[in-house]
């Protein structure tokens, strides 16, 4: 066997504390092991496997072209270590003939059993390793180098490869036949490449080696450190003993939480990571998938989820069950305004970019041992799109993570009620409440801070609870990727030329959505303006002008765009936190208020700082109707009403200079009595399900939707349970769920 021997110990830099806390009942006083106790030991038996203990090797993987060799040696003489290129120094020493030779002398298959043997017989420690294009296509070979490194994938653009081969004067690589592309059986290999890398270098065009043997260092420091990406609660106030550890959370546990202790939202510690100029243009030409891929392990250590176990989540989440191909696309609707269309997942609305994708996370987060119960409170779309998106995880997790959503018995439309009720199964249940939004959601957040309840539910069912709201932050983080993507898209199609600003205008209700946005731009999109968009409850409009956070007079409307009927804005605090320098105890001060008092106002130089990004109007139920009517008969597309409520706001603020994204949160099949008394469509006293069929019937865009067209065909009436709107009660139903589901 060969043996490379070390030149330098990589540096290790793993280590954490583990805690544990006790919870009190007053039945039963006794020691728990936390959540974050939980999540540790997983996460340690995860680092049991891919601990950076001993000499590792980094471990350069990609196609041919990509410039393994090159940046191999680069790094080589940073570290001052062993460089190995498998090509020159394992293969062609081990058959005493050149890679090419062999390849022409036993074939494609035969070459790939070959090489394979030539790599599992060698062992090395320390080094770095270059590997072959074809290396990754044995799976043995590759687990033999995984026990002993770091693989980092070198991720060229496809162009760039095809490009550089030719230069190289190479026509033919393993695997190619008769018949075969190089640009096909590269695109083919890549499903290799994203199986084994522990970490990816995103190579942007242009690149030079150098670059990307720094972007490799820096990624492989990253991978160690896994202590450097936490997490801390908007509320937590900084000690002023600056050797007093700092309480954080990871990614797993933030997600697993969901709410902070201290009734906070949970947020980066850190600044949210940025690309360069450089790697956002490489995204111009790429997927939907391929842009989720690339910005959101960028967000999400692999110590929390392995990049490639994240990869395979986002396919999972973004494939048949999207009516769009392109998930997200944008559409130019007259002018410089343009639809970003976000409602083609299963359930017809945004909500299901991020909750196809966030139930894989929370899963896969979660310890095995304990149960997990998920509340959630809707103002219409989340509780189907989370029942639809926790539906679709495997027998397995679904026997250990239940669904509860909670939602205005009186408050939603007709549709979006059948489409709750209807999204029923067996890990999911649907509850009405005879109260509105807003106390819903209060009433999750309380039950989340009862300690004697949620450690009663942990000692006698073994639960734990968690929430799917946007208050979770792995259920906000999807959303930033569609608007990266759309201003992408924007530059794909044409329409400008990257760098140029453009404005968004979003009907904003719980801020998650708007907030996304604003995550966009710290990440490196040019967002200039965020406009944020009201209906008659328009407490946000009110507050970005004038800092006056107001509910005390106010009585919650009820409006043709029920997802916006919100008047305690729950994502506003992550916002308010980020502007403040995370001080955390004006967050205290500033929520407690408006717990208590039902109004704040923040500092004039707050106002001032959230006016330089933000503008907002509100709509009234007539200019929504007729913003419908309108573009109907100018350009054939049907709003939803919250998108008309969108529509009019940018109207009316828009500069018309800069291009304005209008986020099109819903179909309109979803509010179809809105959409037929906007277009006076007599028929009007229908059942909810003939008139989506009517609707259905008209030659508009968007086309109709088939997932909702199928859900009105559901004939047999479900059962769901309704509630009075009391806590206790909320609690009650809550406790025989969980002893149902669990016991």
């Amino acid at each position: 066997m060969l043996h490379f021997k070390r030149c330098q110990h990589l540096k290790q830099i793993t280590q954490k504390c583990l805690s544990r806390i006790h919870v009190k009942t007053d039945k039963h006083p006794q020691l728990f092991l936390s959540r974050t106790f939980a999540l540790a030991e997983l996460r340690k038996s995860w680092h049991s496997i891919y601990s950076l203990v001993g000499d590792k090797n980094i471990i350069l993987m990609g196609p041919p072209g990509a410039g393994k060799t090159t940046v191999g040696r680069i790094i080589g003489q940073k570290l001052g270590c062993c460089v190995i290129d498998v090509d020159d120094d394992i293969l062609e020493k081990t058959w005493n003939m050149s890679v090419s030779e062999k390849l022409q002398d036993v074939g494609n298959e035969q070459f790939l059993e070959e090489e394979g043997k030539a790599v599992l017989n060698f062992s090395a420690s320390g080094s770095v390793i270059s590997l072959t294009g074809s290396n990754p296509m044995h799976d043995a070979s590759m687990w033999h180098l995984k026990k002993n490194g770091i693989i980092v994938y070198l991720d060229v653009p496809l162009l760039d490869i095809v490009s550089r081969l030719k230069l190289m004067k190479i026509d033919r690589i393993v695997g190619q036949n008769s018949g075969t592309s190089m640009k096909d059986l590269l695109k083919f290999r890549r499903q290799y490449y994203k199986k084994w890398y522990d970490t990816r270098v995103f190579c942007e065009s242009g690149a030079s080696p150098e670059e990307v043997a720094n972007k490799v260092l820096s990624a492989v420091k990253r991978y160690q450190d896994v202590d450097s990406e936490t997490f801390i609660s908007t509320r937590h106030i900084w000690p002023k003993d600056c050797e007093q550890k700092v309480p954080t959370k990871f990614f797993s546990e933030a997600v697993i939480e969901g709410l902070a202790s201290d009734g906070g939202l949970f947020v980066p510690e850190k600044e949210f990571p940025k690309l360069n100029c450089g790697e956002w243009k490489s995204l111009v030409g790429a997927t939907y998938i391929e842009r989720a891929q690339i910005l959101l392990e960028k967000c999400i250590h692999p110590a929390d989820i392995p990049a490639a176990r994240l990869g395979e989540m986002i396919e999972t989440a973004y494939g048949e069950n999207f009516a769009c191909s392109k998930i997200a696309p944008v559409r130019h609707l007259s002018g410089n305004q343009f639809i970003l269309e976000l409602f083609h997942g299963p359930t017809g609305s945004f909500k299901d970019l991020s909750l196809q994708l966030m139930p894989h996370l929370f899963a896969h987060c979660i310890p095995p041992s304990c149960n997990f119960m998920i509340l959630v409170a809707t103002s219409g779309d989340t509780g189907s799109a989370v029942l639809n998106g926790f539906s679709r995880l495997n027998k397995n997790d679904k026997q250990r993570i239940a669904v509860a959503t909670f939602f205005p018995e009186d408050g939603v439309s007709d549709f979006q009620k059948a489409q709750i009720i209807g999204s029923q199964n067996e890990n999911g249940w649907a509850v009405g409440v005879k109260s509105d939004f807003d106390f819903c959601q209060t009433s999750i957040k309380r039950i989340f801070q009862d300690s004697d309840f949620t450690g009663f539910l942990a000692v006698e069912y073994g639960t734990v609870l968690s929430s799917a709201n946007s208050i979770n932050w792995g259920r906000l983080l999807p959303q930033v990727v569609y608007h990266a993507s759309a201003y992408l898209d924007l530059v794909s199609q044409g329409f400008i030329s990257f760098g140029s600003p453009v404005d968004v205008c979003i009907p904003t209700g719980n801020f998650g959505n708007i907030l996304a946005a604003v995550y966009a731009k710290t990440m490196g999109v040019p967002i200039r303006k965020f406009i944020c968009a009201s209906n008659q409850n328009h407490v946000l409009t009110d507050f970005i002008k004038t800092g006056h956070y107001d509910i005390r007079e106010r009585k919650l409307a009820k409006t043709f765009s029920p997802a916006i009927d919100i008047l305690k804005s729950s994502n506003l605090e992550r916002h308010l936190h980020l502007m403040a320098n995370k001080d955390g105890q004006l967050m205290r001060r500033l929520f407690n208020q408006l717990e208590e008092e039902h109004h704040f106002q923040i500092e004039k130089i707050l106002v001032e700082k959230l006016q330089q990004d933000f503008v907002a109007d509100w709509c009234s139920e007539g200019e929504c109707l007729a913003a419908i009517h309108s573009t109907y008969n100018t350009s054939g597309y049907i709003l939803d009403p919250h998108t008309a409520v969108a529509k009019v706001v940018a109207d009316r603020m828009q500069d018309k200079t800069c291009p304005v994204i209008v986020s099109s949160t819903a179909h309109y099949s979803k509010f179809a009595p809105a959409i037929m008394q906007a277009l006076k469509i007599r028929e009007i006293n229908q059942t909810s399900s003939s008139q989506v069929y009517l609707l259905s019937s008209y030659n508009a865009l968007p086309p109709p939707h088939e997932a909702l067209l199928e859900r009105t065909k559901q004939q047999e009436k479900i059962e769901h349970q309704v509630c009075a709107a009391d806590v206790n009660v909320l609690k009650n139903y809550v406790e025989k769920l969980a002893q149902n589901q669990f016991i």
